[in-house]
């Protein structure tokens, strides 16, 4: 096998796949896909698609037939997860203090803590073809899903410039594509930069949420509930949940997280609880000693 790493959306993204002619071809599609959707989909750009529909509140935006695949993706989850998955969470992650980019947040450039903000206006939005109307107020974060939605097209080129099967790890959101032999891969334990268990992947896609690892103080974390405006305050510490697209694994880790230990009656799951607690719903090779 071989692996390239680069680095795009704020994350570390790889590629995986076998010694084969057509692997550069495929790792150069992968970075053009990434670099175009971190582009595309950046709320820390002033220049991307995002930061224009969002600026745009109360009338209407064109957009690419890309980013309304991605919202319509995002509106889907929030119906399904009865807005427990939420795209219009941006003003509620920028009072929680994630108002720049993560590296930087990081580094130590962090604003003050605001008030919290409403959620939960998602059934608001009007799309209609190559167009999007967001109500006046409200403002679109579409990271997590976008960089889902993103390793899938990144590994559907990959496959259509001649490699056999492809695994694309965009910060540990794994897809797999193509005719891939039964693969071994590593669930990180949320407290340490260790691994925690293995599963295996063919085919589909693994998505992990954790309030962990983008963290930035106590309970101060990326993932928001809609429901109080804040960052979560969950049973669990780290939800990585299997589906057949990353976009899906990317949604239903959130909504796992949010919705604790019972989750694993949903999902094929994961699930790391804050009393360490592991619980299983998909096929694992073993707890890591």
């Amino acid at each position: 096998m071989q692996t390239t790493a680069f680095r795009s959306m704020g994350t570390d993204v790889s590629v995986v796949g076998p010694e084969h002619r057509a692997f550069d071809d495929a790792v150069d599609a992968v970075q053009r896909r990434f670099a175009a959707e971190d582009q595309r989909f950046s709320r820390f750009r002033g220049d991307s698609e995002l930061t224009r529909v969002n600026r745009a509140g109360g009338g209407w935006s064109e957009v690419s037939e890309a980013f309304q695949e991605v919202l319509t993706a995002a509106l889907d989850a929030a119906e399904r997860t009865e807005g427990v998955f939420d795209p219009t969470v941006h003003d509620a992650l920028i009072a929680a203090g994630y108002d720049r980019d993560f590296d930087e947040l990081l580094a130590g450039a962090r604003g003050a803590l605001h008030p919290a903000t409403p959620c939960g206006r998602w059934t608001e939005i009007r799309t209609r073809p190559g167009a999007v109307c967001l109500p006046a107020g409200v403002h679109l974060d579409l990271g997590g899903i976008a960089k889902g939605w993103c390793a899938d097209r990144a590994a559907d080129e990959a496959i259509a410039a001649g490699l056999p099967w492809v695994l694309v790890n965009a910060g540990g959101d794994l897809r797999v594509q193509g005719a891939a032999p039964s693969l071994a891969v590593a669930i990180e334990d949320p407290e340490t930069s260790g691994e925690l268990l293995r599963t295996t992947m063919a085919s589909g896609a693994l998505a992990t949420s954790s309030v962990t690892k983008r963290a930035w103080g106590t309970d101060a974390h990326h993932v928001i509930d809609p429901a109080t405006g804040t960052p979560a305050r969950t049973e669990l510490l780290q939800a990585s949940v299997w589906a057949p697209t990353c976009a899906e694994a990317e949604a239903a880790a959130t909504h796992a997280l949010l919705l604790g230990p019972d989750a694993a009656r949903r999902y094929p799951a994961v699930l790391v609880t804050r009393s360490a607690e592991i619980v299983i719903s998909m096929p694992v090779e073993g707890v890591a000693a």
